[in-house]
């Protein structure tokens, strides 16, 4: 498994043990779900201003919100890619560490749901309804839960 990673942020140190939490939590999320660990992950750390942009370009949504997902899984599916590209993951580490504060737990514990939430996205999985949005809590829960990132 590959993470690509872009910071394009400086308010908030991204430390080689979050780095080493969010690599967890990425292959935690493939072994969950049963797939290989072979596949190519990019993550951008942005601000809430960039991510709002991107929020408004991609989603018509002008607002910053925590976490954006661009699968890429589908367009690979059929061809015969040397790398496995999963897809895109862009956080906003301001939104993260403000959640963080809102919810009561840890940065880091923030950060690793919103990766884990992002790679169910990446998956094929979405919260568009009730029923899918209780089935993608469980799941993120139990990955969150199997690298002891509890609340």
């Amino acid at each position: 498994m590959e993470l690509l990673i872009d910071n394009r942020q400086d308010r908030y140190e991204i430390t080689d043990a979050l780095i080493e939490l969010i690599n967890k939590a990425v292959e935690a999320c493939l072994i969950y779900e049963g797939w290989e660990i072979d596949y190519e992950v990019s993550l951008s750390f942005v601000d809430n201003q960039e991510i709002q942009a991107l929020n408004h370009t991609y989603r018509g949504k002008d607002y910053a919100t925590d976490v954006l997902s661009f699968p890429l899984i589908e367009e690979n599916q059929g061809l015969d890619l040397e790398e496995k590209l999963l897809g895109d993951i862009v956080i906003s580490v301001e939104k993260a560490a403000e959640q963080a504060k809102e919810y009561n737990h840890s940065f880091e514990r923030e950060m690793g749901f919103l990766v884990v939430h992002s790679m169910f996205h990446l998956m094929g999985y979405d919260h568009d309804h009730d029923e899918a949005t209780a089935d993608m809590r469980k799941r993120e829960e139990a990955v969150l839960t199997a690298i002891n990132l509890l609340r």
